[in-house]
């Protein structure tokens, strides 16, 4: 997404707070080096949600994958440059995606 960021992970130590305050910082610094500026990039906080079991996890892992398509940055998944992930959808995403924005489209 061009303007936030969808992550899916599983903390194993420390605290969420301590992993966004160490990513946004690192991040922040390489991308002010990069662009020659110094500054703010991230707003302040983050919104977060626990994951409780397989159902819901297999839920927002779809609804992470089918942003780009959603929001229409592009048509199909395979297109979207900053797609890479190792989690495997059941079915076709594709197609449930289509069938998702068919009543848009009539």
């Amino acid at each position: 997404m061009p303007d936030h960021l969808h992550w899916l992970f599983q903390l194993e130590s420390g605290s969420l707070s301590a992993v966004m305050r160490q990513f946004k910082a690192r991040t922040a610094q390489s991308i002010n080096q990069a662009r020659q500026r110094r500054g703010s990039v991230w707003q302040a906080g983050f919104h977060d949600r626990c994951v409780r079991d397989e159902r819901s996890l297999g839920k927002i892992a779809r609804y992470l994958l089918e942003n780009p398509i959603r929001t229409g940055l592009v048509s199909d998944l395979a297109d979207y440059p900053y797609w890479w992930c190792a989690w495997q959808v059941e079915g076709d995403l594709q197609a449930a995606v289509d069938a998702e924005r068919a009543p848009e489209r009539g």
